[in-house]
């Protein structure tokens, strides 16, 4: 009994997969439509939502940009130095931006 049943559903898929399968690109050999599906998508999704972000960025920099900068903490956990950098003057880390980061006894003037 279940094997009459399992043949009844294999051939009822095979059926159906072959119906659904006759009408798509791949197996009618037709391929010459699908670059421009992609080059829409690119001009008129993807160039906007890259210049929305952009924009984003920008308007929440000068958002930034206009507040002071927080009030120097000496904490004693924060910025330690057991030995000096290698480079430079040893105080300031590879990457140092004097507006942003402190050294460990304030930010530079």
């Amino acid at each position: 009994m279940s094997a009459i049943l399992n043949h009844a559903i294999r051939r009822q898929f095979g059926a159906t997969a072959t119906r659904n399968m006759s009408g798509t690109a791949a197996v009618a050999g037709e391929h010459s439509g699908g670059y421009k599906v992609w080059k829409r998508l690119s001009f008129f999704v993807a160039v906007p939502a890259v210049g929305l972000c952009m924009l984003n960025a920008y308007l929440k920099h000068q958002e930034e940009h206009d507040k002071p900068r927080q009030e120097f903490v000496k904490y004693d956990y924060l910025r330690r130095r057991e030995k000096r950098f290698p480079w430079g003057e040893g105080q300031k880390s590879l990457f140092h931006n004097p507006h942003v980061n402190p050294l460990p006894d304030g930010y530079e003037h």
